[in-house]
């Protein structure tokens, strides 16, 4: 029954997660999303992913006195010196559309492997402000930029990201395949061996 699982509170005012983090974990946790418990997000100050994760994840503890999970994402093109990188979300300032459009137009020059991206999602799991061992997950998701946005699933980058071994989008898998495939899933995967151990 839902009402026996243990809350853990979700620091992320981003949909999009907050809905993959309720389909993957709601059968382990009743998963809140911070935002409904009054909790603003902070500056994400960090020089990492990681160390942004970190950061959000005593927050939203110290806030709500209760387990938090935090997520740190984004987009990596190393031919454009790791940008989006730590600035996906607000790449263009301006949303995801904006943001995609920035990419491609970024991206115009470049051709065969130069267009070659990676997904990362850093995941933090603290039980207190003061946890000494947080658990610390990574998941990596390869693959290229298209020339053109397609799909309406997903969210961020997902109409123009192309996974290896794919020929669909990621915009154009339906939430079963992304929640398998993706850094998110593989991050997740991970902290659920780890809450395990």
């Amino acid at each position: 029954m839902t009402e026996k699982l243990p809350t853990l509170v979700v620091a992320s005012h981003n949909t999009g997660k907050i809905t993959e983090f309720e389909r993957i974990l709601s059968a382990w946790w009743r998963i809140q999303p911070q935002a409904t418990l009054g909790v603003t997000a902070i500056p994400e100050t960090g020089l990492s992913f990681i160390e942004n994760a970190m950061l959000k994840a005593r927050h939203a503890c110290r806030e709500t006195g209760k387990a938090a999970l935090a997520d740190d994402s984004g987009l990596v093109v190393p031919a454009l010196g790791g940008a989006p990188g730590l600035y996906s979300a607000r790449y263009s300032g301006a949303g995801d559309a904006a943001n995609n459009a920035l990419l491609l137009q970024n991206m115009r020059a470049l051709r065969g492997e130069r267009r070659e991206a990676f997904y990362i999602a850093v995941l933090v799991l603290m039980h207190g402000p003061e946890d000494p061992a947080p658990i610390v997950t990574e998941g990596r998701w390869y693959g290229h930029i298209a020339d053109a946005p397609r799909g309406h699933h997903g969210f961020g980058y997902d109409p123009l990201f192309i996974p290896q071994g794919e020929t669909r989008h990621a915009a154009e898998l339906n939430h079963e395949e992304k929640d398998r495939m993706s850094h998110r899933g593989m991050a997740v995967t991970q902290l659920l061996k780890r809450c395990r151990e």
